[in-house]
């Protein structure tokens, strides 16, 4: 299948998690019939490798369908975001042989997506550590047994906790020469469970649950990527590329879902005191929907050309966190934009708008933040000079 059809796909998939968000949004509940929807349109495989079974997709196609998906529902598209990032590491690790996933493991991972909605995510933030994009190392330990390793810690903002079929666990080993690494979990293993903690503002379908760790045991065929922890945890720069672009994609989408509503609203109310005309008709009204386009525009012709560019191997250093910074400034943007022209209207809960903004603000909580993103720029630029 070629990438304009799935993003196709994903568009018209949109309309149907449109419908099913607000009630989401309202019960928090884990949206398990978005995700069986997604497995019918043949979607949670796009980043799989086309010799394992998948569709192969590159960044550019992911990060299409994932903002298309979006404007539907972001919640439903974030979770699936990780998905993607997941898989697309195992197929990198796979294509250049290094070892970082065991072919074993692998191999269980893919078959297990390609029958059904068999969600991967990891699980990396801690009460006390916070996230470790800022430095540190999790409390979270792998104590090594017999077969494999027993984990035990505590973490939160599991994003798609209960619906994950592996939760990938960052955690340090116990070792004399302690080691720093994930470790991939099925979800409902003995000595693990999810602890419902999310009552978010917005995406508040992420259902980003805390998990419970009390030694539970996983083979040693699922430890990834073990290296030194005294070196701290290192982001491989592909990984990164995925994270920005995708996790940008997803709040951009929800403010277009923003801007979507507004123009119909902006094309249908005519306040009395215009004579029948429509509120779409007031230059004023044009120039602040104007600046909204504008906005949206940029970042996507901005993520865009990122993708295309790390697909084809020529991105610059830098621009994908260069990207998610303008996508995320941009996004709040052009929702708070949004309710100034809406007014009270905007603010009703009978309206989906509340909502887009609710979902849109969420964007500013990703690590790293657009503060520390603008500072190491201000930093490497000054080295320059």
């Amino acid at each position: 299948m070629q990438a304009p059809e799935l993003v196709a796909r994903a568009a018209a998939l949109a309309v149907q998690l449109a419908a099913l968000a607000g009630a989401h949004d309202s019960s928090g509940a884990p949206p398990a019939r978005q995700f069986a929807l997604l497995h019918e349109a043949d979607l949670l495989r796009l980043t799989i490798a086309k010799e394992a079974g998948g569709h192969g997709a590159g960044l550019a196609t992911a990060r299409a369908v994932v903002g298309a998906l979006a404007q539907g529902d972001p919640a439903v598209a974030l979770i699936l975001s990780m998905h993607y990032s997941m898989h697309a590491a195992i197929a990198r690790s796979q294509q250049a042989g290094s070892g970082e996933w065991s072919a074993a493991l692998a191999t269980e991972l893919i078959a297990a997506s390609l029958q059904g909605p068999a969600l991967l995510n990891a699980a990396q933030v801690e009460p006390e550590l916070g996230s470790p994009s800022h430095g540190g190392l999790p409390a979270t330990r792998a104590r090594r047994v017999q077969g494999g390793w027993q984990l035990s810690g505590h973490k939160i903002y599991v994003t798609g906790g209960p619906l994950l079929a592996w939760i990938s666990v960052l955690a340090v080993t116990d070792e004399n020469k302690p080691r720093l690494g994930s470790f991939v979990l099925p979800r409902g293993t003995p000595g693990s469970r999810l602890v419902e903690t999310w009552d978010p503002m917005g995406m508040r379908a992420t259902v980003s649950q805390d998990l419970l760790l009390e030694e539970a045991w996983v083979p040693d065929h699922h430890a990834v990527g073990l290296r030194p922890a005294a070196d701290g945890l290192q982001r491989e720069a592909h990984g990164i590329a995925w994270y920005f672009s995708l996790v940008a994609s997803v709040y951009d989408g929800a403010a277009r879902a923003a801007r979507d509503w507004l123009a119909e609203f902006l094309n249908h109310r005519r306040p009395s005191a215009l004579g029948g005309a429509s509120l779409a008709s007031l230059p004023t009204v044009q120039e602040k929907f104007g600046e909204i386009e504008v906005l949206l525009q940029a970042s996507d012709c901005l993520l865009d050309s990122h993708a295309r560019a790390y697909d084809a191997g020529s991105a610059p250093d830098g621009l994908a966190a260069v990207a998610k910074h303008v996508a995320v400034e941009n996004a709040v943007r052009a929702a708070t934009l949004a309710l100034e022209l809406a007014g009270n209207h905007g603010l009703a809960r009978r309206n989906p708008l509340e909502r887009h903004l609710r979902n849109v603000l969420c964007s500013q909580i990703h690590s790293p933040p657009n503060n520390l993103i603008r500072s190491n720029a201000g930093r490497a630029g000054l080295q320059r000079r």
